[in-house]
């Protein structure tokens, strides 16, 4: 975050940080001990956002006793829908890879395969480093109590001194290796020099959070219990002494009286995209969990058919605990023998109002914005043209925030003003531009502008067989339904 020169730095500490951005009322103070020499001093605390990525808290403490000084970062916003997976392959003599900086969040892990090495959540916490600057401290941290550890146990300090020697040629570029990044909270980041493009040596996943992982960020995860071992009720299922309410089902009250969203969109527009196919059924609902808090809640969900495409089903849960809202569109049936590309050319305003449904297995590309989306990000989607690209930019700049902050390179922020400038002139349809849609699953669709799909000239639909590796991604190559095929051919005859 600093540069070299008095002159030429941005922010020399968090002090200096916080006294210059602050003020009296942002700063905050307060009563800390010193690990170290036990004396009571203060720790600094600020609450700062950095542009278009996170609300953080800057702490800085100073012992003028014994000089020992720390400084931290803590994620102070909210938590992420999902937890995220950054997996860079750093090539051998590539110093530069191994200048990208990287966010560790204090819920992060940070692995190397090759060296079955591993950085916990409680080491190096709340970090904003670089590739090798990580490396580099873990060396430091396990060489300082190498003289204690040859006096207590020499072979053991011998087979550290050799781990070491791996661990620092790989902070110095001379081997290659895997970074791996793994956080459950979604806070941690590692710079993609190539944004809004994509990286050919940075894979980025995400997942839903297990229980565990809940109960690891301190959420709460199953219903606390009373004296006798029983779950306790929930206060909306016990009527109240005093005023005699009715019971109320967890969940049940977005559905019943419509006093919460039961999706994360706006629900007249999602339910007018679906509707104007073919209108539910009828609307079920399973047993879940929620996503941010943990808590018990409900899930509903409602399969239908959609022409020219295939059965989908749409499924949207909301918690009455904390108020997080979630849908998402899954695909029904079977899954497809082939994958499906879909290729559009917007050339009118009525393309850009065309509907789109956009799977969790689908890769989004535009080639006039050498603009490319990996399979999983977003989720499943029910919008349009241009709302999934509005989507995939606020997506990009919320990831690659630190790409359009104070600190960066002019060069990278000409190539992010540059961006945005192409990304209206193709929403303001200054010249046509191609949207491509590639789904192994064959699960997404475009709506065709005419009655007959294929009478449709600017959108065209392939279908292609799956490559090895994609089977293995979505793990179809293990999967073994020979029994099942067995079963249900018995009970048809």
């Amino acid at each position: 975050m600093a540069s070299s020169g008095d002159e030429g730095r941005v922010v020399r500490d968090l002090r200096s940080a916080a006294e210059s951005a602050g003020g009296d009322e942002a700063l905050h103070e307060i009563e800390s001990l010193c690990m170290r020499c036990g004396e009571n001093v203060s720790t600094r605390l600020l609450l700062t956002t950095i542009p278009n990525f996170r609300e953080v808290v800057l702490m800085a403490f100073e012992c003028p006793h014994c000089n020992e000084r720390n400084n931290e970062v803590q994620f102070a916003g909210q938590l992420q829908p999902k937890g995220c997976c950054y997996r860079l392959e750093v090539p051998q003599g590539q110093n530069e890879v191994l200048n990208r900086q990287v966010v560790k969040s204090d819920s992060a892990t940070i692995k190397i395969p090759e060296l079955d090495f591993e950085i916990p959540p409680e080491a190096q916490r709340g970090t904003l480093s670089t590739v090798e600057g990580i490396i580099m401290r873990a060396v430091e941290e396990l060489q300082a109590l190498q003289d204690e550890r040859k006096k207590a146990d020499p072979q053991k300090a011998e087979a550290i001194d050799q781990f070491l020697i791996k661990l620092r040629s790989l902070g110095s570029g001379e081997a290659a290796f895997t970074f791996v990044l793994d956080d459950p909270a979604g806070n941690s980041f590692i710079e993609n020099p190539h944004a809004p493009s994509s990286d050919a040596l940075l894979s980025v996943s995400f997942y839903e959070r297990t229980s565990e992982q809940q109960a690891a960020l301190g959420f709460l995860v199953d219903p606390p219990t009373g004296e006798s071992g029983g779950p306790l009720q929930n206060a909306s299922t016990v009527e109240a002494n005093s005023g005699g309410l009715p019971k109320v089902p967890h969940g049940s009250v977005g559905a019943v009286a419509g006093r919460r969203a039961i999706a994360q969109g706006n629900p007249d527009e999602i339910a007018a995209a679906l509707c104007r196919y073919t209108a539910p059924e009828e609307v079920d609902t399973l047993p879940s969990t929620c996503g941010a808090c943990g808590a018990a809640c409900v899930t509903r969900f409602f399969a239908t058919k959609i022409p020219y495409f295939r059965e989908v089903i749409v499924m949207a849960a909301s918690c009455d605990l904390c108020g997080y809202c979630n849908s998402e569109l899954k695909p029904g049936g079977e899954i497809p023998a082939k994958g499906k590309k879909i290729t559009l050319h917007v050339q009118n305003v009525k393309d850009l109002s065309r509907d789109v449904i956009k799977s969790d297995s689908a890769a989004v590309k535009v080639p006039e914005l050498e603009l490319e989306l990996s399979m999983g990000t977003l989720g499943g989607i029910v919008t349009t043209v241009e709302g999934l690209i509005v989507k995939i930019c606020e997506a990009l700049e919320r990831v690659h925030g630190f790409q359009l902050g104070d600190s960066t390179n002019e060069w990278k922020k000409k190539k992010w003003d540059d961006f945005q400038q192409r990304l209206s002139k193709l929403l303001s349809l200054q010249e046509p531009w191609t949207l491509i849609i590639d789904d192994a699953l064959a699960a997404s669709f475009v709506a065709p502008a005419t009655d007959l799909i294929e009478d449709d000239s600017q959108l065209l639909i392939e279908d292609y067989e799956r490559s090895w590796e994609q089977n293995e991604e979505l793990g179809l190559n293990d999967m073994d339904t020979s029994s099942a095929d067995i079963a249900y051919n018995m009970t048809s005859t």
